[in-house]
């Protein structure tokens, strides 16, 4: 089922729903959702998603606490394990949440919304969320939880003054003996550092020593006895703290049925508030559910598609006809267009609304899947194969409450083969009496359709003129000859098309030829951008003329002295068959003859290797011409090297 899932993107639809919810128990309701087999409840989820979406629309987003430690804290509860101030203050939390889920909901009342009446299962609190927020203040127990322990921490910290006092006093008598002029902490324990050899000067207890040991720290015997008392008030301030959350624990662990009943129906309205979420997100609506085999949908929309992206799908199957099959170009939409169809039925099936104007939905007891090549190298299964291995499983499986979806029919082999293959396995589709949705490039196969009354052709429609799929589905009609069209839209010559119509239509091919004959001034049109285009030639070794001429031979960027004037100049060409050696002078190029030259300077002495010479010889317009000679053909463009 999983794997279904994902052919047909059904996990992404999930992991969007996931998003929509709050708590852990709905989004693992969500993880585990399938498909529903039951008429009844289906309807009963349908109506559920719809109900959330009004109460969406008309209230807002819902409240929903979290509630992640809730049902753990209860566990403890019941064990009588202590909870600590923090977890209290979260179950205080929760209590103030529940109130504000149940207000929520009975503003919902009002419209009689049917799921706003689950306030009404939901506990009422006030009680011991006021002893909480009484009792528990920012993660601890509060002073004034009880009159007891409000008298204790009094006590601890005018104890504490005493002792920091005493300490002081001790460290002023002994200020002579001191390492330092201030109290510290140490262990718990107020002390003063004292040097160490001074140690026996002194009335108290060691504690505690620096690290290079010249320093120990001394508890005053002054302070002892107050440190004693301290402790003393500690304990008891700890035995109250727990008296009083043991008590709070008492009031919730009278509540626990209640309570689970809350997380309960927290986490059933957070899961249908977000399947009515991603109604309102998608835009979709509630489908009307039948169990006769029929589907029709209107402007539905493939929800992974944004909406101004997606040109939307009509589709209707069902009553006699069990089967269609969809021809028509590469890219036209036909993939899609299947895909479609399962994931809306899967997505009405599992009780969540479709995106489309309208939607009637048949219930399928499974949706049964070959899209994709499946190819995969560790099994060694090639294109064909995974196709085959796919369809084998799919034959087991099918029965006429199930929902067939398969892409390339008989694909990936040779195509005699593969065109038999498909109408075979259409025949056992077709005996099967499941509803099936199927694409394919064969022509036979469109013959095939003719021939029984419960399948019928469709085709995605495809402009002509702009050579553009338009990505929307034609049902009853077989898919045109696209693909010739387009190559005489491009320019293949009238006598490929005709070959190829024959080739590949035989005796039917007449008609075709004809349909895609051309007019006169099409065929002009042709004749002209048919036309040979330009190529480079190839310069072969053998056809090389020798050289005619002895003398300094030149190369391109030789510096030169041009005689009788003596100009300098530089060698743009070499000596040519004539003699003539083609030189820049001032920016200026001339055909002089090799005997009026002189070299002055070779350039490799000039310049660096690989120099691009054109820098020195071409205008900005040549060189910008030259780039784009490289790059491809450009019209009208002339460059002679």
């Amino acid at each position: 089922m999983k794997q279904i899932f994902n052919t047909i993107e059904f996990g992404i639809v999930l992991e969007e729903l996931g998003n929509f919810a709050v708590t852990k128990k709905a989004k693992e309701q969500i993880c585990e959702l399938e498909p529903f087999l039951d008429e009844k409840k289906l309807k009963h989820a349908q109506r559920e998603t719809t109900l959330a979406k009004m109460l969406l629309m008309d209230n807002g987003n819902p409240p929903i606490p979290v509630m992640e430690n809730v049902e753990e804290y209860l566990e403890q509860i019941g064990r009588y394990e202590l909870l600590s101030a923090e977890q209290m203050e979260e179950m205080g939390t929760f209590f103030v949440a529940v109130k504000r889920i149940r207000k929520y909901l009975e503003q919902g009342e009002k419209n009689n919304n049917s799921i706003a009446f689950y306030s009404q299962n939901l506990g009422e609190y006030e009680k011991i969320t006021e002893q909480i927020q009484h009792s528990i203040r920012n993660g601890r127990v509060d002073d004034y939880a009880s009159k007891k322990l409000n008298d204790i921490r009094r006590q601890l910290l005018g104890n504490e003054t005493k002792i920091r006092e005493k300490a002081e006093a001790a460290l002023k008598v002994n200020k002579a003996y001191a390492s330092e002029n201030f109290v510290v902490s140490r262990n718990g324990h107020v002390c003063i550092p004292i040097k160490k050899e001074y140690r026996s000067k002194v009335q108290g207890t060691v504690v505690d020593m620096s690290g290079a040991g010249g320093t120990v720290f001394m508890e005053p015997k002054s302070v002892s006895r107050l440190c004693e008392e301290q402790e003393l008030l500690l304990i008891a301030q700890e035995e109250e703290e727990r008296k009083i959350l043991y008590t709070l624990m008492a009031e919730i662990s009278e509540q626990e049925v209640q309570l689970r009943e809350d997380i309960r129906v927290i986490a059933m309205l957070d899961f249908a508030f977000a399947k009515g979420k991603l109604s309102l997100e998608m835009e979709a609506i509630e489908p009307e559910i039948n169990t006769d085999g029929n589907i029709r949908l209107v402007q539905a929309r493939h929800p992974q598609i944004e909406k101004d992206r997606c040109v939307p799908l009509d589709f209707e199957i069902g009553g006699q006809v069990r089967g269609v099959i969809i021809t028509g170009p590469n890219t036209g939409g036909k993939t899609v267009a299947i895909k479609t169809v399962a994931l809306l039925s899967l997505m009405a099936s599992c009780g969540l609304h479709v995106p489309a104007k309208e939607a009637i939905i048949t219930m399928h007891n499974q949706i049964l899947c070959d899209i994709g090549d499946g190819q995969n190298m560790s099994d060694n299964l090639s294109t064909f194969s995974a196709h085959i291995k796919n369809v084998i499983d799919i034959m087991k499986k099918v029965t006429q409450d199930s929902l067939v979806i398969m892409d390339e029919l008989g694909s990936g082999t040779d195509p005699t083969e593969g065109m038999g293959i498909a109408i075979a396995i259409l025949e056992e589709l077709r005996k099967s009496n499941a509803l099936f949705l199927v694409t394919t490039h064969y022509p036979e196969v469109k013959t095939y359709a003719e021939r029984f009354s419960e399948i019928e052709n469709a085709s995605m429609s495809f402009d002509r003129e702009s050579l553009k799929p338009l990505y929307r589905l034609e049902l009853g009609k077989p898919g045109e000859s696209c693909a010739l069209y387009i190559a005489k839209k491009l320019g293949l010559s009238k006598e490929m098309i005709q070959m190829a119509a024959k080739e590949a239509y035989k005796e039917k091919a007449d008609k075709l030829i004809n349909e895609l004959m051309l007019d006169a001034q099409e065929e002009d049109n042709r004749k002209n951008d048919s036309r040979k285009e330009f190529a480079p030639k190839i310069i072969r070794e053998s056809q090389k003329t020798p050289m005619l001429f002895e003398g300094e031979v030149y190369t391109t960027g030789d510096s030169v002295e041009i005689l009788p004037d003596k100009e300098i100049g530089i060698v743009v060409k070499p000596m040519n068959q004539k003699g003539d050696v083609l030189v820049q002078i001032k920016r200026e190029k001339f055909l002089i003859n090799h005997k009026r030259i002189k070299l002055k300077v070779k350039a490799d002495k000039l310049y660096p290797e690989n120099y691009d010479f054109s820098i020195l010889f071409d205008t900005v317009e040549v060189r910008k011409a030259r780039h784009q000679m490289d790059r491809k053909y450009v019209e009208d463009t002339l460059y002679f090297d």
